[in-house]
């Protein structure tokens, strides 16, 4: 007779690095296949945050075996669910997908129920569209589906050259200095727009600050990139009129983790330029492909995107759940 499946859900915190290395490294695997990703720095640095046993979160134990884990990180009142992941089943058990469906169902039950926590963030890149919707939905969340869309850097077509800035800006790559100017530029950009729902560090200038230090300083979404990062001075130090900032995901794979346009610049083709630039840099280095990621319902946003040649490649989900729009 087969002995029942025994799941439990257990603290992360009880876990050390070592304990989920293994599940760390088969999603890692899937990373690779699914997006091209090398998730290997995210790994260590998660690794790190596991052995101060201080991370939030859960993992799921499937008669003694660890299946998956979630975890998430506070943010003042907002907490940031930073991804989830369980190992195929193999022999019987319950799927991956129950499995995840299970850690999601009880960090949501945790974050809604602690006091001062206002809002919930989640952008599960890794999963594919409505896969986790259900429990998110049930839960009172917003889901917007996004695109992750990729860029075939060995295509010859892409030798076209680059068009020249109009008189009073410049198009040149990120310097240490534009830090500060570009946390003006993407508060201002992102008013009243839809991933300001997505994301709100975008509606203020503080907030986009600290969306600028992440992608910037830490190695979440690749190793930020300069070269291949791409500003449109506008002449004064203190403004630049369009920013985009591209990360190595894998040695010949760039990320695009932001890209704007001040309002009064735009409709004149400078998200186009911006991009060709990039391009251009990444291809001088013989980088095969470049990614980015894009709300469905940003529909000019992703007809640029297809006319540079960009394709869908993965459907995601962003969840959030917002008391404060309800107070």
């Amino acid at each position: 007779m087969t002995p029942a499946v025994q799941l439990e859900i257990l603290d992360l915190r009880h876990f050390s690095a070592g304990n989920l290395k293994p599940v760390l490294e088969a999603e890692g695997r899937v990373w690779s296949e699914r997006l091209r990703w090398d998730f290997s720095a995210s790994a260590g640095l998660l690794l790190q945050y596991l052995d101060s046993h201080v991370l939030p979160g859960y993992v799921a134990l499937e008669n003694g075996r660890i299946r998956g884990y979630i975890f998430c990180v506070y943010e003042g009142d907002k907490a940031v669910v930073g991804d989830v992941f369980a190992i195929p089943a193999t022999g019987g058990g319950e799927s991956a997908e129950e499995i995840e469906r299970s850690l999601i169902e009880h960090l949501i039950e945790l974050l809604r129920n602690s006091p001062g926590i206002e809002r919930i963030e989640s952008q599960l890149l890794l999963h594919p569209h409505g896969s986790h919707t259900e429990p998110l939905l049930r839960a009172g969340f917003q889901v917007y589906e996004r695109l992750f869309m990729e860029l075939d850097l060995t295509q010859p077509a892409l030798e076209a050259p680059l068009h020249e800035a109009p008189a009073g800006l410049e198009l040149r790559p990120w310097h240490d200095a534009d830090f500060s100017p570009a946390g003006y530029l993407i508060s201002e950009a992102y008013q009243g727009h839809l991933d300001s729902l997505i994301n709100d560090q975008y509606r203020s200038v503080a907030g986009s600050l600290r969306f600028l230090h992440n992608i910037v300083r830490f190695p979440g979404c690749g190793f930020f990139d300069p070269a291949a990062s791409s500003v449109l001075s506008a002449g004064r130090r203190d403004e630049i009129a369009g920013l985009l900032l591209c990360s190595r995901v894998r040695e010949d794979v760039g990320h695009v983790t932001q890209i704007c346009v001040a309002q009064r610049y735009r409709r004149r083709g400078f998200g186009a330029q911006l991009l060709a630039r990039s391009i251009a840099e990444l291809k001088r280095r013989h980088f095969r492909s470049l990614s980015l990621t894009v709300t469905a319902e940003n529909h000019n946003a992703i007809e640029l995107y297809r006319r540079l040649g960009f394709v869908t490649q993965h459907r995601f989900d962003a969840m959030v759940w917002d008391q404060r729009a309800k107070g």
